[in-house]
């Protein structure tokens, strides 16, 4: 059998190293309480003939207090991610901001089948039979349709190379964005974080806020996508979104990302709301990320 991550359309796509979706002692899991339930999960996506997510979830109940270590094991994962940038999450935050009005997905492995790292890490307890690997925050806001990712998170940032699971934050978000059949997806990334590489690939990157003081970090980039599953092989191969620029042309701007001033000149533009303002997923991806970007207008 083929290995690896494939997504049929008029061909086959498929990459080796991510031939840890085979392993049988991985499988993605949802976090969510009984009370939120997703109808008929991946059915937007079913046209798009995608095969990453033929396994069925783990799903736990955040509020069962036999899954507490769980909730544990993710926030241990989470603040070894997030502790250097200081911007771990607090325990209340998680269990007032995410599980209540959100759910929590990503990817978990056998505790039997983990490493001494990753147990090192998360800390199961005895009775554990699934740890942790990443982490995927995604909450219904008041638009129809339009749902916020919060936080991910992936073990990865804390294993060596040899160790990790190659694109285990994309694929984790993929899924849940999958999974809860998502239209529209906001987010927050601060414009030099390799983080908005992986972002900018799960739909046309439309930019909402350049400059964002209300954010800890003010040089935070807030964006909002049309989620489409046709774009997420093209963050594996390195390559362009279909079509983007048949969609899109791009306008004399440019924006720089390590100059406030720059970051503010565009952020003025966007609130006089005169025009919708994109970013091209391919030269994030292929341009070192303190350069420039150029921005694009729907044609």
């Amino acid at each position: 059998m083929e290995s690896g991550l494939k997504y049929l359309s008029n061909e086959v796509y498929s990459d080796p190293r991510v031939h840890w979706l085979d392993n049988p002692d991985i499988r993605p899991y949802v976090y969510k309480r009984k009370q939120f339930r997703i109808e008929n999960p991946g059915q937007r996506f079913s046209g798009n003939k995608l095969t990453w997510f033929d396994k069925e979830p783990i799903v736990k109940n955040p509020q069962n207090m036999d899954e507490v270590d769980f909730t544990d094991q993710i926030l241990r994962l989470e603040n070894k991610v997030f502790d250097k940038i200081n911007l771990s999450m607090p325990r209340w935050v998680f269990y007032d901001c995410a599980i209540m009005p959100g759910i929590i997905v990503g990817y978990a492995i056998k505790k039997k089948s983990a490493s001494a790292k990753i147990l090192q890490i998360v800390e199961p307890q005895p009775h554990s039979e699934w740890v942790p690997l990443s982490l995927f925050i995604i909450i219904p806001t008041l638009v129809p349709g339009e749902w916020v990712a919060h936080n991910l998170s992936s073990i990865n940032s804390a294993l060596s190379e040899p160790e990790r699971f190659y694109g285990l934050g994309f694929i984790s978000k993929a899924f849940g964005l999958w999974y809860a059949n998502i239209e529209v997806c906001c987010g927050m990334t601060q414009w030099t974080s390799p983080a908005i590489k992986l972002h900018s690939h799960y739909g046309d990157m439309e930019i909402l806020t350049a400059y964002t003081p209300a954010h800890t970090y003010a040089q935070t980039l807030t964006y909002r996508v049309k989620v489409s599953a046709e774009s997420w092989p093209c963050f594996f191969a390195k390559d362009s979104p279909l079509h983007f620029h048949s969609k899109y042309r791009a306008t004399a701007l440019e924006v720089d990302r390590k100059d406030d001033k720059s970051l503010l000149r565009l952020q003025r533009l966007l609130e006089r709301g005169e025009e919708r303002y994109f970013l091209s997923a391919a030269e994030i991806n292929s341009q070192p990320l303190d350069s420039k970007l150029k921005i694009y207008h729907p044609i």
